[in-house]
């Protein structure tokens, strides 16, 4: 799509990065549970350690949307992927391919990386996006389940 970019972030970016990951806890309905603040993400995406990476998609010279994303690894591959932790388009900006844009964009860092597979997670409820990825050729998993552990009871696991 022309007047559509995709480029890495930058530290001067975190503001926006903040705003957009806002946007998607608010249309996910998960605002109560984002804790991060602008200076956290500096931190993590910027710091002397970067824990993850981010791309923009821009269209018109207007930031549009963003890709989340960092390196996990498959025993079974031998190989890392490359594990798409956020993926949003401001509502305005849906349909002029500024997903598919960060998502080529994403698997094209994948291949070049040398990963073997990319994935991410979708919310049962969200129709549009699972019809979207299934477009692509992305196959849900249906038969794993995710689980997690937060606060107390990873500490207390952690105390033994």
């Amino acid at each position: 799509m022309t007047n559509l970019i995709i480029r890495p972030a930058t530290i001067d970016d975190t503001g926006l990065i903040f705003q957009f990951i806002m946007d998607l806890a608010t249309y996910e309905n998960l605002e109560k549970e984002v804790v991060a603040t602008e200076a956290t993400l500096r931190e993590s995406l910027f710091g002397d350690t970067p824990q993850a990476e981010v791309l923009i998609a821009e269209h018109q010279g207007k930031p549009v949307g963003f890709a989340l994303f960092f390196h996990n690894f498959s025993t079974f591959l031998g190989r890392r992927g490359l594990y798409l932790e956020d993926l949003f388009v401001i509502p305005e900006a849906r349909g002029i391919g500024a997903g598919k844009a960060l998502l080529s964009a994403l698997a094209k860092i994948a291949r070049e990386r040398g990963c073997g597979r990319m994935e991410w997670w979708v919310l049962d409820w969200n129709k549009p996006s699972i019809d979207f990825y299934k477009s692509l050729g992305a196959v849900p998993m249906d038969e794993w389940t995710v689980f997690r552990l937060t606060g107390d009871d990873l500490n207390r696991l952690a105390d033994g």
